[in-house]
């Protein structure tokens, strides 16, 4: 156990190959195997503590380590200064496992838990609960939650049951199972049911689809971060995605985040009514990635859509769930956001529910980059129309520029997030994006086509809304939260009495 330290630390950063573009996930149920064997050996509650939060910082560090990039790179921090602020946000982050690995092991100190309900239950929980509050608190960063590893395993079946947060918790189950397989063989039965479970849910069809197809082309620019906001070379950018949007007509023409750098009152009187002529002309929808601004210091990360029917008035999406550091300033970080050269870097925020955009027979709902990490909030924008008794939207819009990253595995990355939100809520995910991955992804989560990334290009496609609900889009992480407090409370509750009865 004078080894668990560093065996933690080797574990949690091997973890990141379950994830793309690696796609080996039964390393996640090893590693996270190896993690509670570890914390079960430990014999106080710190030293679980220590192993937990080693674990995980080695994970993040490594799962998001291309956050450098942006900082540095096109951020402008010394070197020493972005490593350390990667470094920082992971052991930051990291109290989130090392807090739940503590309080498995109060519990099993407290309550004499057994092996088999530390490994079947105390611990699972905790791993899950560890992720949802990482996901939640001071507006959450659940990049590489351990769910995501699963858009292509057999457990992919549960997703749109309980989503990414409930996909953890399975894991972490059949991790348990892997801890217990040499002295119980049972828990390798609980593991097969499991994993046939999964096999067999992914048959279900949870929805359906919805009126007629609509033809769609996705815009990849593929200009380079520096260069994007140059003032030599906005000119060109803005003629760019002007000859693309008017090269050939569609149903939906979908640009990426941001695609002209300028605010919108900023674009030469003519720009706009162009584009908007060319859809009336060519009976074509177009969605269009532009900073909006509401007044003096107020401008919003937008996606206005184009209607060929709108006569002068245009759809608005503005992005509700904001990054912190890049798109609002924390409390007290006006200085190191100031270290940077991020332009538009303090947005206002839209509102948590926004209508659709209405494309032919479709419905379709945007989100901007970074919010699709937040199942839930997409899926309440769905539930929110099928409570009220509206048609809720078919299909759902990524549109995202993670040039800030580079050709890092961002990219593969938040491809697989968005895949889990096509599985979560049983609808298919179109995403333009400025470098990649412009994607169509169906409503099982597959890739139906994708532009290869850092090419200049329009991935062209055509693609079927679908309806119904899932239970996910119902109920969101409530289900799988209140069940977890609940079986530990109940743990907890059995312990004392069997604790009295024993007196």
């Amino acid at each position: 156990m004078r080894l668990a330290f560093p065996m933690a630390l080797v574990a949690g950063g091997v973890n990141v190959f379950s994830f793309a573009p690696f796609h080996w996930w039964p390393i996640q149920i090893v590693t996270l195997a190896l993690l509670f064997w570890l914390v079960a050996g430990q014999t106080s509650l710190r030293r679980s503590m220590l192993v937990g939060w080693a674990f995980s910082f080695a994970w993040l560090a490594a799962g998001f380590h291309w956050l450098y990039i942006s900082m540095h790179r096109y951020g402008g921090l010394p070197s020493w200064m972005a490593v350390l602020a990667v470094a920082l946000l992971a052991a930051a982050l990291a109290l989130f496992l090392a807090l739940m690995m503590g309080l498995a092991a109060r519990f099993k100190q407290r309550n004499a838990t057994s092996l088999p309900l530390l490994m079947l239950a105390v611990l699972p929980i905790c791993w899950m609960l560890s992720e949802w509050l990482r996901g939640w608190i001071l507006t959450g960063f659940p990049w590489i939650a351990s769910g995501y590893a699963h858009t292509a395993s057999p457990l992919e079946g549960f997703a749109p049951i309980v989503g990414v947060y409930g996909l953890a918790w399975l894991v972490a189950v059949l991790a348990g199972c892997l801890v217990l397989i040499p002295a119980r063989k049972s828990a390798a039965l609980l593991a097969l049911l499991i994993v046939h479970g999964g096999i067999g849910l992914k048959r279900i069809d949870w929805t359906q689809p919805y009126g007629q197809a609509i033809s769609v082309r996705l815009l990849q620019g593929n200009i380079a971060q520096d260069m994007k906001f140059a003032q030599d070379r906005i000119q060109s950018t803005l003629m760019l995605y002007h000859d693309l949007i008017r090269s050939e007509p569609a149903d939906l023409i979908a640009t990426p985040e941001t695609a002209l750098p300028l605010l919108s009152r900023q674009l030469p009187p003519d720009y706009l009514p162009s584009i908007a002529a060319y859809g009336k002309e060519s009976n074509s929808h177009i969605a269009i990635g532009v900073a909006v601004s509401d007044g003096p210091y107020q401008y919003a990360n937008s996606l206005i859509g184009l209607s060929p029917d709108s006569d002068g008035q245009f759809y608005r999406y503005d992005k509700h769930h904001l990054v912190p550091f890049g798109e609002f300033i924390p409390a007290g970080a006006r200085w190191f956001v100031d270290m940077m050269r991020i332009p538009l870097g303090d947005f206002t925020r839209g509102d948590l529910l926004q209508k659709p955009f209405a494309v032919r027979d479709q419905l379709v709902m945007p989100n901007i980059c970074y919010e699709d990490l937040f199942g839930e909030e997409i899926a309440n924008q769905l539930a929110a129309a099928y409570f009220s008794g509206a048609t809720p939207p078919t299909m759902l819009l990524n549109i995202s520029n993670i040039a800030w990253f580079g050709d890092s595995i961002a990219l593969p990355q938040h491809l697989q997030i968005s895949q889990m939100r096509a599985l979560e809520t049983g609808r298919p995910m179109l995403r333009a994006t400025n470098t990649g991955a412009t994607a169509v992804i169906g409503p099982k989560g597959n890739v139906l086509a994708q532009l290869e990334p850092f090419t200049r290009g329009v991935l062209s496609s055509t693609v079927q809304g679908y309806s119904g609900w899932t239970p996910y889009m119902l109920f969101g992480n409530t289900p799988v939260i209140v069940l977890a407090i609940a079986s530990l409370l109940l743990i907890r509750f059995v312990a004392r009495q069997r604790r009295k009865k024993s007196l």
